[in-house]
């Protein structure tokens, strides 16, 4: 086909995407002078990237098979808007020959390869075979058409365990289990099957040799319609937890100058392959002396910033001059390599809870200013809602600096300065993973999370002196807000009175921690806080960043808090700290959950079934398996006993805290 066709300038794209790409499109469309139009669920009604784009146009319910990935929907959103081409983003249809054919024949530009392109690079099965005939070195394993549970058995006694169980597929971690004996394989084929089916509509698998202590090192590609191929050098991203990455950075410092030439044409050697078009990249896994080709990622990548920062180069805005039909505006020797560049993907899950996604309403959303080699891309802002139905991402900071050391620095300086509350996120978590001394010293491989889990979620530091009077700082400012606005404040507190003095006795409970008291004396002299036999001269005074300055004997220190009712979270130089004020007028009551019932921790549609009623379990047995934000969480016996009685099916939509089954402990 007259690759003309495929390839046109236009004045309209639709961005088949939501969250931070979709917002990350618009913004350089704009730029660019392109009138931007945006699609969205039921839930997204009052997404970020909805408010951003110039029109949008609702595709149908929550679920993203009723909307996101329906393709007819998408295409006569398209049609209605009159929008003459579509950007995919990533995720979803990114990587869909069905949708790119879809475009195509519905007259739309696909930003992106073409349909066959996708179809022999986006199958990690055909893309291996591909790249086995271009002398691109592979993983041993197996990569073939027949599936049934024979054949892989068989394939995995010969590659040998360990063995990688994946799925041929998307990405992101989904649909990919480590299998170590033959014994664990028929259930790990099964969930993976099972959970590729509904991320990306294929359940086909492969498996390969699972590498030891593997690294994982990926190039940038982008080509256009004149034949021209380029790299971009390449990304470091083996942070990884559960096969997703948590932290990306650019250029690998595990590669020497040499080696950075080696993997790169070998990248574009793979991608010359398909003559490919669009930006894509190729991803190679390393036992520390030689690297393998995995698969390519017919899209852009969510770590394409790093790329972006150390080159110069808007990777948006090249994808859409190749879909113009313009030629590359560089040349391979006129790209240049400064500097260091490091992502953290921020998320909305508990690192403490092997990291179960958090879903609500974000209350409070501060994040660093863009200054000073700092970059955050966002899909979310405050008041929006965080659904289970979607990938649990919420944005990505990412810091560039001359070297690596100085990167590090700074994105762990983004990261403290951040706050999201109303959900869990992993931004603590993150800040403690890039300050690990074995990160800084490269000194990892794809299984360090897993391995230093604990270490990076210690358990929350007690609060002291300084967060305790921070904690009445911040109500007194909280109590004093009316008069500030001309209202009546019983408590305020800053008055001067002539004679007398008057007190007040606050009471903390931090997290499962015991109360702890902090007194206040204010009247005729200076306010004094007393915490046990200790006293404290005490001011305090609003801060432009809603946070607040408190003097204690003298000494400032810069404090960020939120109140949410009688719940409180501090920011201070000695770290994050929630608390809890004590009613002072009591009356407070926790409802309690009995230990027997088994409910939904989030909401999420019932998968599997792993056991039947009157079964005898251990501790820990599965129970049942919950599909919450794109992953599957598996619910177990939190002792030993029978289970009674099972109060779901499968493919029910169960709401948070929905009792799904109940398990009797055994007499003793």
């Amino acid at each position: 086909m007259d690759r003309a066709k495929l390839y046109r300038r236009f004045r309209t794209l639709l961005i088949a995407n939501r969250g931070e790409i979709a917002c990350r499109v618009i913004r350089t469309a704009r730029a660019m002078g392109l009138r931007t139009v945006a699609v969205y669920s039921e839930a997204d009604c009052d997404a970020m990237h909805v408010a951003m784009a110039d029109e949008a146009v609702l595709l149908g319910p929550a679920r993203a098979r009723d909307s996101y990935l329906n393709i007819e929907r998408v295409i006569e959103a398209a049609r209605k808007t009159g929008a003459e081409a579509v950007h995919p983003g990533y995720g979803f249809l990114s990587e869909s020959a069905e949708f790119a054919q879809a475009c195509l024949d519905a007259g739309l530009v696909f930003v992106g390869p073409t349909a066959a392109m996708i179809r022999m690079m986006g199958s990690k099965s055909g893309s291996k075979m591909l790249m086995e005939q271009a002398g691109v070195p592979l993983v041993p394993g197996f990569h073939g058409e027949a599936q049934d549970e024979a054949t892989l058995s068989k394939a995995a006694d010969k590659i040998g365990f360990p063995v990688l169980v994946k799925a041929s597929a998307g990405g992101g971690g989904r649909g990919m289990r480590i299998v170590r004996s033959a014994g664990e394989l028929a259930a790990a084929i099964t969930s993976a099957k099972r959970e590729a089916k509904a991320a990306f509509g294929d359940d086909r698998m492969l498996i390969e040799k699972f590498v030891q202590n593997p690294r994982h090192i990926e190039v940038q590609v982008v080509g256009d319609s004149h034949g021209n191929l380029l790299s971009l050098f390449e990304r470091e991203c083996t942070l990884q937890r559960r096969h997703q990455k948590v932290i990306e950075e650019a250029p690998s410092p595990t590669l020497d100058a040499k080696q950075r030439e080696t993997v790169c044409a070998a990248a574009r050697k793979a991608a010359a392959a398909v003559d490919y078009v669009g930006a894509g990249t190729i991803e190679f896994v390393s036992d520390g002396k030689d690297v393998f080709f995995i698969e390519m990622n017919t899209r852009l990548q969510v770590e394409h910033p790093v790329t972006e920062l150390i080159t110069g180069i808007d990777l948006v805005e090249w994808q859409l001059r190749v879909a113009f039909g313009e030629k590359l505006p560089l040349k391979q020797d006129e790209i240049k390599l400064n500097g260091h560049a490091i992502e953290a993907r921020v998320y909305a899950e508990n690192p403490h809870k092997n990291f179960m996604p958090s879903v609500g309403r974000i209350r409070t959303w501060r994040m660093p200013e863009a200054l000073d080699g700092l970059r955050i891309d966002a899909g979310y802002r405050e008041g929006d809602a965080v659904s289970p139905h979607y990938d649990a991402m919420l944005a990505k900071v990412i810091a560039w600096a001359p070297t690596r050391d100085e990167a590090i620095a700074r994105l762990n300086r983004g990261l403290k300065e951040a706050d999201v509350r109303g959900i869990v996120t992993n931004i603590p978590f993150l800040s403690a993973l890039v300050t690990h001394s074995d990160v800084r010293a490269n000194a990892i491989d794809t299984s360090f999370i897993e391995r230093e889990l604990t270490n990076l979620t210690p358990a929350p530091a007690a609060p002291g002196d300084l967060e305790l009077c921070a904690a009445v700082a911040a109500i007194l400012g909280e109590e004093a807000e009316p008069a500030r606005r001309g209202a009546h404040s019983p408590w305020l507190t800053s008055g001067w009175m002539p004679v007398g003095r008057r007190q007040r006795l606050f009471t903390f409970r931090p997290g499962q921690g015991t109360e702890q008291k902090v007194g206040l004396a204010y009247g005729s002299g200076p306010a004094k806080l007393s915490i046990g036999d200790r006293e404290f001269g005490f001011a305090s005074s609003p801060s432009d960043d809603g946070g607040f300055d408190l003097r204690l004997d003298g000494m400032k220190s810069h404090v960020v808090s939120v109140i949410e009712g009688h719940e409180l979270y501090l920011r201070t130089r000695n770290g994050r700290f929630d608390l809890h004020w004590v009613d002072p007028f009591g009356g407070e009551t926790e409802e309690q959950v009995g230990e027997d019932k088994i409910v939904a921790p989030l909401p999420g549609t019932v998968v599997a079934l792993l056991a039947e009623v009157g079964a005898t379990l251990e501790k820990g047995a599965p129970i049942l398996t919950l599909e919450v934000m794109k992953m599957e969480q598996t619910l177990r016996a939190p002792f030993a006993g029978v289970l009674k009685a099972i109060k779901c099916k499968v493919g029910d939509i169960v709401g948070e805290g929905v009792e799904l089954a109940e398990v009797e402990p055994v007499a003793a």
